[in-house]
């Protein structure tokens, strides 16, 4: 009899395995993450993101000072600080790499093809070499796309139903921290001859750029803007907004929360939602998970945001189309 009990005590043991390992491996040691964060420290956007990839880290077990410690650069929208900093975090041999937005991946994945990399907005994982496909990404980096092909279609058909007079559209984004913009400018070849509208690409790389771009908008008929997803424009989307308020000149942003800063309209995805999800793929990883065999995922919550004071200030109306499907107008 006691050797039956000790038999099916060591069965229950051995089916419950996982699940004990999974609670207890977190405190075996203490294991390093470096985050490179591509936008400004003092962001306070950035840093809700960072709090969300936190959270969701608590919540699976791993408590900074205790048996997580993370080591965190913020490189702001420049691809030399994204450089620098990438290779200080590799020196300190982390577990794990955490990172956001194109240039940080790529400053990482330049200096290391060893340590385990999860990143969030990026927009073109397999098109800028860091993977080999998103099912199988085959390296040592995994994570989070924020855009595919139809949303630039999208930003314009919505840009067009709330602004209808408008006929060409400046696509605003900098080359070095959106590389993959321009594989997106040339998808937008169906969308305009559907829309009748002419969209062209706005080249920045600085605030003066911004302005000046902006202001050359405005005196011309039918301007719009589409602000395109990219770190650059992140750090400096103030400006943008500033600008395409000051100068009238209808805008469509990337993301929702720059409609809350003074944006006409924004669609996008839910990317503090982006990095709750990617907490889970940095677990996987610290507890012995392989980032080349954790697929890549795509977005799947998107938000549009409406301001109506700012359509009232530009003399538009928001149809009712725009209306039934936004997730927040802003009275």
């Amino acid at each position: 009899m006691n050797r039956r009990k000790t038999l099916t005590g060591l069965m229950a043991l051995a089916a419950a395995g996982p699940q004990i390992a999974r609670a207890q491996s977190p405190g075996d040691r203490q294991r390093r993450l470096g985050i490179l964060m591509g936008y400004a420290e003092n962001d306070s956007e950035a840093q809700k993101r960072l709090a969300a990839l936190k959270q969701g880290l608590t919540e699976l077990g791993w408590v900074e000072g205790r048996n997580l410690r993370i080591d965190i650069r913020w490189s702001a929208g420049d691809v030399d600080r994204a450089t620098v900093f990438a290779r200080e975090l590799v020196a300190l041999n982390p577990d794990v790499l955490f990172c956001s937005t194109t240039p940080a991946a790529a400053a990482l994945h330049r200096v290391t093809q060893t340590i385990p990399i999860v990143f969030t907005v990026v927009s073109d994982p397999v098109g800028a070499g860091f993977a080999k496909s998103l099912a199988r990404p085959g390296g040592n980096i995994t994570g989070f796309i924020n855009l595919e092909a139809s949303l630039v279609g999208k930003w314009l058909q919505l840009l067009k139903e709330l602004a209808p007079r408008v006929t060409q559209v400046g696509v605003m984004f900098n080359p070095q921290t959106a590389p993959y913009a321009e594989s997106y400018m040339r998808d937008l070849s169906e969308a305009q001859r559907i829309l009748g509208i002419k969209a062209y690409a706005v080249r920045v790389s600085s605030d003066a750029d911004i302005e000046k771009a902006i202001a050359g908008m405005a005196r011309t008929a039918g301007a719009g803007l589409l602000v395109m997803t990219d770190s650059f424009m992140v750090v400096h989307r103030k400006t943008a907004i500033a600008a395409a308020g000051r100068h009238k000149v209808p805008a469509i942003y990337f993301s929702s929360y720059m409609v809350e800063e003074g944006g006409l309209i924004g669609y996008g995805i839910d990317v503090v939602d982006l990095f709750r999800r990617a907490a889970p793929y940095v677990d996987r990883i610290l507890r012995g998970a392989k980032a080349a065999d954790l697929p890549i995922q795509q977005p799947t919550k998107f938000e549009l945001y409406v301001n109506a004071r700012v359509a009232k200030a530009l003399g538009l109306t928001i149809p009712p189309t725009i209306m039934v499907q936004a997730n927040k107008v802003i009275e």
